[in-house]
């Protein structure tokens, strides 16, 4: 038996892309890419600039990685990290239609305030 879903997919999609910005030091991650993306970004450069474990910066890759906002590619015994363009791009355009939509019904929110 299937069990009924109460969302959409592009809801998950939110929530998933949500979820892999809900911590600063993975804001901060996607921000270093993202400033440097014209050098390699290995893990140990991240962590010289962050006062966090590797372990923890390894856990919050991870994360960032299971949201494919990130990519990683191996060379032992380093990994060179980068944006996932494709779905940077995807994770761009499900936030301006999700934001665009909440734009949309500003004017029937302003109707609907609790004092």
């Amino acid at each position: 038996m299937t069990e009924k879903k109460y969302y959409t997919e592009k809801q998950e999609k939110v929530s998933g892309y949500a979820k892999a910005l809900s911590h600063p030091v993975r804001v901060f991650i996607l921000d270093y890419l993202v400033n440097n993306l014209d050098k390699c970004c290995y893990s140990g450069d991240m962590a010289e600039e962050l006062p966090i474990a590797r372990s923890t910066l390894s856990e919050h890759l991870k994360e960032l990685k299971k949201a494919g906002l990130i990519q990683g590619e191996i060379n032992p015994p380093y990994i060179k990290y980068c944006i996932n363009h494709e779905n940077w791009e995807d994770a761009r355009q499900v936030f301006a239609s999700f934001f665009k939509k909440q734009e949309d019904i500003s004017s029937s929110i302003s109707k609907c305030k609790i004092k």
